[in-house]
This record gives C-alpha cells, structure tokens and sequence, in this order.
C-alpha cells in the first residue's frame, strides 16, 4: 500500500547514510569544542595578585608581562627557572617533551589602572634594567567571531530540518523537500487486491450491491455496456444513516475491483493554508488520470460539499472549503474530461450538500442505504457470527428479531459485546443470555445494582414502570413490551423494553396512543402518590417531540390543517426565520399543549380504571425487580393488537425504552 502523496517510493535513509549525518553532526560539535579542549590541556595557571607578588615578583623570575585586552595578564617565567622545583610543573608540557614556553601564569585584573598602580609599587626597589616589560595587546578570537556569524544560520538551518523532516514523517513522506509537497493529494492507493474485504463481507445491502457492482464490471469490461452506446456513470453517491455500511460496501469494490483504488476522507482536502483543498483536489485527479481505468473514493463529502453560501451569517463564510469545492466541480464534469475515473463518495448528510455537486453528470447515481429489516439483519449477524464461538442456543433469527432499528455497525458492535461478556464470566462458548445482555448493555448501558436508591425512591420508580406497562399493554398500536425493569442502567432509573413493529406508516390514532404510552409514568405517579417526580424528564421530552410532529410536520392538528412545515431538503437548519408567522407559531405552541393535556388526562382516566392491575404489577417489580412479558399476561391477560387504520407520513420507529 502506498501512501506518499506522489505515489512513488521515495527512497529511505540506508543505515550508512545515517551514521555519515551522524558523524558530521559530532565532527562539528567537536570543532567548537577544540579551543575549550585545548585550553584545558594547557599547563597555565591561574594565581591571584598577592601570590604573584610574594612568591613570583619578589624572586625576580618574572621574563615579562602581556596584558590581554585590559582583561588578563599573561605572565612569562624566565628560562633559568625551570628547574626551579616551584617553577617546574608551569614548564611542563602538555603533550611531548621540552619545555613550555609560557605563558605560565595568568591573573586576571579588575582595571589597568589599578594593575600598573600595584605593579609600580612592586618594583619601586627594582633596578632600572631589573624592570618588567609589560605589553598591552589587543587580541581577538577569530574562531568564535566566526562562530558567532555562523551559529545562528546553522540554528535556523537545523529547526528547519527537524521541522522538514517532522512534517514529513506525519504525510507518509520522505527527505526535506516533503514540507513543498502540502499541496499533493494525500489520498492512499490500493492496487493488487490490496483490500482483504469483498462482497461476500456485504450483508443486508443487496439492492446497493448491485448498482455498485455495475461500477466494477463496467471497468472491467467496458465494451459489454459501450457497445450498446452505454455511458457509465461518472460518480456514484451513497447516501444512508451512520453505521449503515456505506464505507464497507467501498471496501469491497475495492477488493472486488481491478482497477486502482483511491481512498480519502473529505476533511484531508482542507488544511490551514489556503488554496492547498484545491491543490489537492487537482493532483488527486491528474494521479488518478495517469492510473485509469480507476476509482477515488471520498468518504463524508459533506466536509467539502456543503452548499456555497450556506450559513455564512451564522458561522461564518469560507471560501477555502468553497474553493475546493469549485475545483471538485471542475475536475468532476469540467472541459477537461475524465475518462476512466469514477468518483465513488459517502455521506449521511445529502441534504446539504451543493446542488451543483449532486446533479446528473458529477454524481449521476445516488445509492439510498437504510436501517436494515429483520431479514437484513439476520444476514448481518450471520456475517458478524462466523469469527464467534456460539453455542446452539444463538440464533441469527431470534437475534435479529431483538434488534428491531439497528444498523449494521450496531450488531458488529452487540456480537463484539458478547464475546466480552463471555470472556468476562469465563465461558468457553457465547450463548444467548450473553448476546441479550449485550443488547441491553448497547441500547440502555450497564447495571448499577450498587447504586443507592431509598426505599421511597423505589416504591416511586416501581409505579412510574408498572405505569408506562399497563398503559403500552392496553392500548393496540403501541409497539408489545417485552420486559419492565427497576435496575438502574446507565442514566435511567429504571425501564419499560419495547420491541418496534418494523412499520413504515403511523396513523394519527397509533401516534395518540403512543404518547399515551409515554406519559403513563408521570400519570401513574400523580394518580397513586398525588404528585409528580422529576423521573419523567425523558418521557416528556419524547412527547413534546413527537406532538410538535403530530402538529407541524404530518397535519394531523385541524386547527393548523393539512400544512407542513418540514423541511426535507435541510436548508433552513441555520436559518435565522421560521417558516410561519408569530400567529402561527402561537396556534401551534397552543395546539401541542392541548394535545398533551389530552393525552394525559385519557391516561390518568385508564389507569383510574384499572388501578388493581397497576398496583399487582408494581408490586411484581418491587419483588423481583425485572418482569417480562409472560408475567404481565398473568396480571393483564392477552394484549389484543391493532393494525394502522390510515394511511400517513410516518417513519420507522426504532425507540427501544421509555425510561
């Protein structure tokens, strides 16, 4: 796999070349330390003024005097007294043999005037041809000027190189000249069947999977479809919610394809310099030109692709993600045609992207991928189940018929769980207790049985569950309930477990009942205690939802009529104005209130009226703490179902728990 940004193997550092850039660094310290060095090796010695005059002055060995600078003074021991035992190591060289010829000694001096002032003094009993010669020379010290000129370049030189270097490593480059190389495609080439994943690792994505696979056989073999005068298309989008498998079924075209495979996420086009997107954008076009027949993939496009001008007010215009953009509309469908390269792209945001990135010609074939049904799901687990050691009690069918709204990353995830949970109580196979629990621990998350929670909390908790199960059980459209539980998981207290009805339409009576459903705690707490807990804060945010639906979006309110107020497209999600008045948003406000209040004064009504039965199932759950659904057919006998009654826009309810 290559993932240099030219796709051409730059040559690595050989270990030879390594240690020369090693030694040449050591060889340079080695030269600024050499003066130092040879400094040390000197026999100089450094003495202070009175031993000077006690000891040296007075015995007249002194030859003569340099003072340095007005800093130091240098001082000579004449030749006679180097057999002098005083005198004998200073004469001692530092390598070989002879004598050292000075000088011997050295003082350093606050002021020159103060230096000839104790020096007069000193020798005022000298004889005149006894005086000492003092020189005052001026010296400097050519290596450190120059070092002191060369220094900084060579700092520079080396920041820039570890910089170099540092940015290279993090883009997959090579040598000092990748920092020139931002504005290259950073996309990663698979060639010969480089990618293990194919269509046979595809499961519950058939219709997909199809028109995809048009896309490999076309670059395969091109001349079955251009023979009938057949184009293909230029770019292929998958749209669909997260965990859907839209970068998996990429995957497997680039296994099952023949072709080179370009793969990069919309994000690595834009960087903090500008113009480096659209630079990006054309490499990664002009390599995937010199590599046709091929394919680029770019995963989320909406980080690119977002409409121009969009939010602009709110977040604030920029224009190198639309400049970017502006280049991948050139490069897709401009006057400098493309044949040979398909664009293959994912997002789970189509509604905002750029109309001119979506239309015929750039993106011809949108690929819609939706939550998978029971049958689809059953094909996921087999897939996800073959690498699992399962017992006979696991069945994909049953499973599947648990997991009603789950996405394809959602049973990866719930198959993963399970082992763990397995693992964890040392079992030697996966059964079906642990992939339950896995479900529950995805969807709800895990038991707190150490949390603490009064007596009263829980006699309050029991209520507000027997509530929302009594209520579901007999009301016909609610989805069946499959088991009540006081166990504290995660955030909620406790949990009313449901199993949606993979329905794609809701009548207005089903959605009524529903939030009768939902307010059933709240009811059961202000019917058996006299007041309400703050418990039901999830429950009402459900409901405020779901009417504010009812209301502004299916037209199911008389008041408001049959208007919606939907936006499908998403363009209004940064807008600053509603699309209705003040007057009509007053009449909507009052509407979802009412509708509320209805629904739960109905529910307080029901469970006035089959008060005995909420007591037994309250009581049920302070004994055993978890009840399920044979249970509750004892106490309330068999639940009579309802089928939708009206056709309306609706959607497919994938909700597991009113908390």
């Amino acid at each position: 796999m290559t993932n240099d940004s030219n796709n051409i193997e730059q040559p690595q550092n050989t270990p030879s070349e390594r240690r020369t850039q090693w030694f040449m660094y050591l060889l340079f310290f080695a030269l600024l330390l050499l003066p130092s060095l040879i400094n040390s090796y000197s026999t100089t010695k450094e003495i202070a003024w009175q031993q000077f005059e006690n000891d040296i002055l007075s015995r007249k060995a002194v030859d003569k005097i340099n003072v340095i600078n007005n800093e130091r003074a240098e001082i000579y021991i004449r030749k006679a007294f180097a057999g002098d035992s005083m005198f004998r190591e200073v004469f001692k060289p530092a390598f070989g043999k002879g004598v050292y010829t000075g000088p011997h000694y050295v003082i350093h001096i606050g002021s020159i005037e103060t230096f000839d002032r104790k020096l007069d003094e000193a020798e005022k009993n000298f004889a005149a041809n006894e005086k000492i010669n003092v020189q005052y020379i001026k010296k400097s010290n050519w290596f450190w000027t120059a070092a002191g000129w060369i220094l900084p370049f060579v700092l520079l030189l080396g920041v820039w190189n570890y910089m170099f270097r540092r940015y290279s490593g993090a883009e997959g480059g090579t040598g000092i000249s990748s920092i020139f190389n931002f504005g290259k495609s950073t996309a990663t080439l698979l060639e010969n069947q480089q990618s293990n994943v194919t269509f046979k690792d595809v499961a519950g994505l058939k219709e997909a999977e199809m028109e995809v696979k048009e896309v490999v056989d076309f670059l395969k073999n091109p001349g079955a479809f251009t023979k009938l005068g057949a184009k293909i298309p230029k770019g292929v989008i998958l749209v669909g919610p997260p965990g859907t498998g839209k970068t998996l079924l990429a995957k497997a075209v680039a296994g099952e394809a023949q072709v080179p495979f370009f793969s990069i996420s919309g994000a690595a086009f834009v960087e903090m310099f500008v113009g480096v997107g659209a630079s990006r954008v054309r490499d990664l076009f002009k390599q995937a030109k010199q590599k046709a027949p091929c394919i680029i993939f770019i995963d989320e496009i909406d980080a690119i692709g977002r409409s121009r001008g969009k939010g602009a007010f709110l977040g604030g215009a920029n224009d190198e993600r639309e400049s970017t953009l502006n280049q991948l509309l050139t490069e897709m469908d401009g006057f400098d045609t493309n044949s040979g390269v398909i664009v293959l792209a994912a997002t789970n945001r189509a509604d905002i992207l750029d109309p001119a990135l979506i239309r015929p010609g750039r993106f011809d074939r949108h690929i819609y991928l939706e939550l998978p049904n029971m049958l689809e799901r059953e094909e996921i687990f087999n897939v996800h189940l073959r690498p699992l050691v399962i017992d006979n009690s696991v069945n994909s069918h049953f499973l599947a018929s648990q997991t009603p709204g789950f996405s394809g990353a959602d049973i990866a995830n719930i198959c993963n769980e399970a082992a763990l949970i397995a693992a964890r109580n040392k079992k030697d196979k996966i059964g079906r207790e642990d992939f339950m629990n896995a479900v529950e621990r995805v969807v709800a998350g895990i038991e707190k049985k150490s949390k603490i929670i009064s007596p009263e909390e829980k006699k309050i908790i029991a209520y507000h569950e027997a509530g929302h199960a009594v209520i579901s059980w007999l009301m016909k459209t609610v989805d069946p309930i499959a088991k009540v539980s006081i166990i504290p998981r995660g955030k909620s207290l406790g949990a009313a477990w449901y199993l949606p009805e993979e329905r794609q339409l809701l009548a207005k009576s089903a959605f009524r009942e529903n939030l009768c459903a939902a307010l059933g705690g709240r009811a059961s707490e202000e019917v058996v205690f006299g007041e309400v807990s703050s418990g039901g804060l999830d429950d009402l945010e459900k409901v405020t939802k779901a009417a504010y639906m009812m209301v502004a979006y299916y037209g199911f309110n008389e008041k408001i009529g049959s208007t919606s107020f939907f936006d499908s497209t998403g363009q209004r999600d940064t807008g600053l104005q509603k699309p209705y008045s003040e007057e009509t948003g007053k009449i909507i406000d009052e509407e979802v209130r009412k509708l509320v209040n209805d629904a739960y004064q109905q529910t307080k009504e029901i469970l006035k009226q089959h008060m005995q039965s909420l007591e037994k199932v309250a009581k049920l759950l302070l004994q055993k703490e978890v009840i399920f659904k044979e249970d509750l057919e004892m106490i309330l006998g068999k639940r009579s179902t309802g089928k939708i009654t009206a056709e309306s826009g609706g959607e497919n309810v994938a909700a597991m728990i009113h908390a």
